[in-house]
């Protein structure tokens, strides 16, 4: 038995550890005539102890104890003064989150708008999360070429970090709704283990995935861990296919006791046929809506949606005495992007069956055939050194570096018009198109975007209960584009205090501004003005039981100029991109709570609410597509008398969306009312290293729009469900 106990920093020790470790010193001390008599008495003295937090019970939890999120120190969730929502390897396995959209839908405070059948944005707080990291290090997703992120399988990835608000110290520009790190598996068991498992559910869906760790020396020192998979779905849509493969490698090798050096390879591909380009379309020219069965597409049997992701990374970690430790990330990525699809929008007239344009003059259309190819690549440097320092009597935590991102984004496309009389009737399309004659490709987008950053942070404690964090990250933004240069140079400072009220809990309060480039375009083809604003929160936070049970609490306020509000129009020559204009004085205000970890041993819980409203100088609703309030919850128990079996399940409910979307002659109103997903889950453990699942999503077949923002509706998925089973060994 060893018994460890953290300091306030770090991990908390529980009651009953500190309980036992009480016992044995009591037992050191006693006097030696105490001793005696006692062993005269009884031969055998037994000193007994139990904890709750065994080891099993552990590896089950839904929270995780630590994070460097948010400040890249490592700190306890209650020590950081954001709201940040951490998602778990066992929460991801028992609720079935297989993609990145898969997680982020189930995410306190973040919403999804769909585009289509295979791309989605994600909000939080009224704004589009447009920063997403892998072990820290950002990749800006662009808005208007959307790679189908949201499809990145999470079987790579051990955790799924979430920081509300703005988050500059971590990524420079961006808006302030919320950052998101994905953390990569890592072989850190020096003995071998697999996990293999095979799934199959509706709409004939496989999926096999195998996850081995081995050490490749006797003494472990060099390990390596694999991950594969494939995944095989057809869809509640027409025609539709999806098809998935994955690798993940890395090797992670400790070259002296001072120095860790990890190399890993990440591959995903995957080939959709007959996607959708945009939903189906919303309304008839009268206003009356179309109302089309779920399983409508509009894609034909030619189109094809295809991606092809690949990254390496390295990293160094060299201790350099004492605690500190320096830290060197490198990677390079690539994903390339090929298609060809069709994409229907207008009204239909309820008399001819023939679709009407709501571009007017700009385009003569009711849709469009595109074939599009693209690249991004990113190289990515970053930098730190962290560790502790003491002055005045107390111990101090500081994190200093310097980052270097370049992303190139290159796209070519050739685009050929959809007139009413080749599409004919519309109640007799059901995606009988054929393949255009396609036009060679030409360039629609090259540009590049470099960002230098330099950065520091320092956790400074007043007093035993009083800490503040205060930082700041300097950026070079430079965008260059076909016909624009854009340069800004920021300063974005991080202020944050934390006051321990007792062993449980804390209070908080953080400032941060906002520093967002644009490459949204006005009607003349102009880039907007860069975000500028302010983020403020306060709340408060808890833990129990050694972290493992955690809750938060907090209100925000974000300030911001220049924020990018769609027109509904096109810009002239630019293929369908969307126009923009610049809305000031944008202040989106709410709450936010969350309880997630362990309630028993025998209890998961995740919990979290949202509510919020955004609105600009003139009191117009921003974002009114997005809900303003949202609840989730999930939860697993084992049942204490048959201890191999795991029951659970969870809702999701939001409040009414709307938009007020641009038709010909004026606007017509998208709603989607109030709706609950009602989901179950159940696991049975066969034996030791057999179990089986079953789970069960949207357990009352609730039909619900998920693109209100547009002339086209993308309905959510209908009742399903899938059987997996699962072998360790």
């Amino acid at each position: 038995m060893s018994l460890t106990v953290h300091s306030r920093d770090g991990l908390r020790a529980p009651a009953s550890t500190i309980s036992l470790l009480a016992s044995c010193i009591a037992f050191a001390l006693m006097p030696a005539t105490a001793f005696s008599a006692t062993q005269k008495a009884e031969e055998t003295l037994v000193v007994e102890g139990s904890a709750s937090n065994t080891p099993d019970a552990e590896d089950q939890d839904y929270s995780v104890k630590t994070t460097t999120s948010g400040t890249k120190m490592l700190l306890v969730p209650r020590d950081i003064p954001q709201s940040v929502s951490i998602i778990s390897e066992q929460r991801m396995q028992d609720q079935k989150l297989e993609s990145l959209g898969d997680v982020l839908k189930n995410t306190t405070g973040v919403s999804e708008n769909v585009a289509d059948s295979d791309r989605s944005n994600f909000y939080s707080r009224g704004f589009l999360i447009d920063n997403y990291l892998v072990d820290g290090i950002p990749t800006l997703f662009e808005s208007r070429w959307n790679l189908g992120d949201a499809l990145t399988d999470t079987a790579m990835y051990q955790q799924i970090e979430v920081v509300r608000g703005a988050n500059g110290l971590m990524t420079g520009s961006g808006n302030p709704s919320a950052a998101v790190n994905m953390v990569r598996k890592h072989a850190e068991s020096r003995e071998f283990a697999t996990n293999v498992s095979a799934e199959y559910g509706s709409w004939n869906k496989q999926r096999y995935v195998a996850d081995m760790s081995t050490p490749l020396t006797e003494n472990g020192n060099i390990r390596g861990r694999m991950v594969a998979g494939y995944q095989d779905n057809d869809s509640w849509l027409d025609r539709y296919n999806q098809k998935k493969k994955f690798f993940y490698g890395v090797l992670d090798a400790d070259l002296t006791e001072a120095t860790s050096l990890s190399v890993g390879y990440d591959y995903q591909e995957t080939h959709v046929n007959s996607p959708t380009w945009g939903g189906i379309p919303r309304w008839y020219t009268d206003g009356s809506k179309t109302d089309p069965d779920r399983s409508y597409s509009t894609a034909p049997d030619w189109a094809y949606n295809d991606k092809e992701s690949q990254r390496t990374f390295v990293t160094l970690k060299q201790k350099l005495g004492n605690d500190w430790q320096l830290t060197m990330n490198g990677t390079h990525t690539e994903t390339n992007l090929e298609s060809k699809q069709i994409y229907l929008d207008g009204l239909v007239d309820k008399n001819t069956g023939m679709m009407v344009s709501p571009y007017g003059a700009f385009y003569p259309y009711v849709g469009g055939t595109g074939y599009n190819t693209g690249k991004r690549k990113v190289d990515a440097l970053d930098t730190f050194a962290n560790g502790s320092y003491e002055l005045f009597g107390h111990q101090h935590e500081l994190m200093i570096g310097t980052s270097y991102t370049k992303q190139n984004n290159l796209y070519y496309s050739s685009w050929e018009n959809v007139s009413d009389t080749q599409l004919g009737h519309y109640n007799d399309y059901n995606g009988n198109f054929p393949e255009t004659n396609w036009k060679p490709l030409s360039l629609a987008q090259e540009d590049t975007v470099r960002q230098k950053s330099a950065y520091m942070a320092t956790r400074i404690t007043l007093a035993d209960p009083l800490h503040v964090i205060v930082g700041a990250r300097y950026t070079k933004y430079n965008l260059h584009t076909l016909t624009q240069e854009l340069e800004k140079n920021n300063t974005s400072p991080y202020a944050g205090v934390v006051f321990d009220i007792n062993d449980d809990w804390s209070t908080y309060a953080s400032y941060t501004s906002v520093f967002k480039p644009q490459t949204e375009r006005n009607e003349q083809g102009n880039y907007l003005t860069p975000i500028t604003g302010n983020n403020y929160e306060a709340g408060v936070k808890s833990d129990w039981m050694n972290s493992r049970l955690t809750s938060s609490l907090a209100i925000f306020r974000i300030e911001q100029d220049n924020l990018a509000q769609s027109t509904g129009m096109v810009i002239p020559g630019s293929n369908g991109e969307t126009a923009y204009r610049e809305a000031d004085g944008t202040v989106s205000k709410g709450v936010e709570f969350e309880i997630n970890g362990a309630l028993t041993d025998d209890w998961q819980m995740t919990f979290g609410a949202t509510r919020y409203v955004a609105e600009d100088s003139e009191g117009k609703a921003v974002n009114p597509n997005l809900p303003r309030t949202s609840v989730k919850l999930f939860t697993s128990y084992r049942i204490p008398t048959l201890r191999e079996l795991t029951v659970g399940g969870g809702v999701n409910w939001q409040d009414h969306v709307w938009a007020d979307v641009a038709v010909p002659g004026g606007t017509f109103r998208s709603e989607q009312g109030s709706y609950a997903l009602v989901d179950l889950f159940a696991r049975y453990q066969v034996t030791k290293a057999l179990s089986v699942q079953a789970n069960l999503d949207n357990l009352f077949d609730k039909t619900y729009d998920t693109n209100v923002d547009s002339r086209s509706i993308v309905y959510g998925a209908p009742r399903n469900f899938s059987i997996s089973a699962n072998y360790a060994f």
